[in-house]
C-alpha cells in the first residue's frame, strides 16, 4: 500500500469508515449464525475489510478478472444478490449513502464521500465481486 493509500485510509477510518465496516461484519456475522447464510457471510466478510480500507484496492466483477464464469457470477449469484438486496443490502447501502451526504457537506469529506457512494452500490449487489489491489 503506497502512502498516501494508508493516510487515505486512517482519514477514511476516522471518517466514517469503521462504523460502516462494523456495519457489514454484524450482518456477516448475522449470515453466518444462520448457517444458510454462509454463502453471503464470506462476502460481507470481504467487503467489511474492503470498507475498512478501500484507498488502494477496487471491487470487480469475479468472472471479468479470472476470466471465467463460476456459481457466484451466474444465475445462482443473481438469486444471491436479489437475497441479499432484501435482507441485507438495502440498509448497508443507506448506511453508506447517509454517511456520504454528511462527509458531501465538506469540502474536504467529497472524496470520502463519493468513496461510500461506490460502496452503496455495492452493498446492494456484493456477490460475484472480488476486492484486488487498484493499478
Amino acid at each position: 500500500m503506497s502512502p498516501v493509500s494508508l493516510l487515505l485510509n486512517i482519514i477514511w477510518i476516522v471518517l466514517g469508515g469503521a462504523w460502516m465496516a462494523f456495519g457489514w461484519l454484524v450482518a456477516a456475522i448475522i449470515m453466518a449464525i444462520t448457517i444458510i447464510g454462509i454463502p453471503w457471510a464470506r462476502a460481507a466478510f470481504n467487503i467489511a475489510a474492503y470498507t475498512l480500507f478501500p484507498f488502494g484496492f477496487t471491487a470487480v466483477s469475479r468472472d471479468a478478472y479470472t476470466g471465467q464464469e463460476d456459481i457466484g457470477t451466474g444465475p445462482l449469484g443473481v438469486i444471491g444478490n436479489i437475497i441479499w438486496l432484501v435482507l441485507a443490502g438495502w440498509w448497508l447501502a443507506l448506511g453508506h449513502v447517509v454517511t456520504a451526504v454528511l462527509l458531501a457537506v465538506t469540502i474536504i469529506g467529497i472524496p470520502f464521500a463519493w468513496a461510500h457512494l461506490k460502496l452503496a452500490g455495492i452493498a446492494l449487489w456484493p456477490i460475484g465481486k472480488i476486492i484486488v489491489p487498484a493499478s
